[in-house]
């Protein structure tokens, strides 16, 4: 783990710059709903009703149409980030402090967002790219697969919200891959762009008139041929905090297990901590498009 020293840690300016070029953002989080869980987790009812509505004329009998209820577990899993710092933090104004605790807290949030993503989307460890077995549903795991031709997107997307069957195609979260071959895309040989929003590394919120989100933690890993992922986000993906995020200052010991005792080194460690949970309530209502 990179350490931070005195020279980097002061004066303050040099902390905001630095966190200012912390990456990250979700696109789960942009394109659906966040809601309340609890630690120990939260169970969401989905509530299906298979058949359509009965006419009934006059003196008929009322048939059965059946209804169906699924519970899906929302269990939070813990995340965390840590660096050790110099001990002249300790001894900083309280003004300092605070404007590097704020500046540590707005970076880890950061990092939170694209967890989220990496963990959601591909049931992957965001710090080592590996699978976890702590997650147990992510959209790589259960949803549909329409194969993706660089040359012609939106056949794909089409064929995507057409395998999604009666849900609405809410939202879609892209590659940086997918956004730049549709910015090549013009309406005939030299007419003019298609999407010109996505020239020159364009982000933005919506393509006609779905809400859209534009991410490396689309095709994040080794191992993963995710382009884009469209679907039913607005009603069919929650995710939420178990409670606000602490950060915590520990000055003994070796809390990031290096081998090195903070006080041997003349450091203190910062550690954030978030209890994060989501819940995929159908994966009938999402489809990828994947590599060949």
């Amino acid at each position: 783990m990179a350490e931070i020293s005195k020279g980097t840690i002061f004066p303050a300016e040099l902390v905001t710059e630095m966190f200012s070029q912390v990456k990250g953002k979700s696109s789960l989080a942009a394109l659906s709903q966040q809601i309340p869980i609890v630690f120990t987790g939260t169970d969401i009812f989905t509530f299906s009703m298979d058949a359509e509505v009965n006419l009934v004329g006059e003196n008929e009998a009322n048939s059965e149409g059946g209804a169906k209820v699924v519970p899906v577990k929302m269990m939070p899993v813990k995340i965390e980030y840590g660096a050790r710092v110099s001990e002249e933090f300790m001894t900083a104004s309280e003004e300092k402090q605070i404007e590097i605790l704020q500046a540590f807290n707005e970076g880890f949030a950061k990092k939170v967002g694209r967890g989220l993503d990496i963990m959601a989307m591909h049931g992957l460890n965001p710090r080592t790219g590996a699978a976890s077995e702590l997650i147990t549903q992510h959209f790589d795991k259960g949803s549909q697969t329409v194969t993706y031709t660089a040359a012609d997107p939106d056949a794909n997307i089409e064929a995507a919200v057409a395998a999604i069957g009666d849900y609405d195609m809410t939202g879609i979260a892209m590659a940086k891959t997918m956004s730049a071959d549709m910015a090549k895309l013009t309406n005939g040989k030299d007419g003019p762009k298609k999407y010109p929003e996505l020239a020159w590394g364009g982000q933005p919120n919506a393509i006609n008139g779905v809400a859209a989100s534009v991410n490396t933690t689309v095709s994040f890993g080794s191992t993963t041929k995710d382009v884009a992922i469209i679907g039913d986000f607005a009603n069919c993906f929650k995710w939420g905090y178990s409670k606000q995020i602490p950060v915590e200052v520990i000055p003994y010991g070796d809390p990031d297990n290096t081998g090195k005792d903070l006080k041997g080194q003349g450091q203190v460690y910062l550690r954030a901590q978030a209890y994060i949970g989501w819940g995929i309530l159908d994966d009938k209502a999402f489809a990828r498009l994947v590599t060949a």
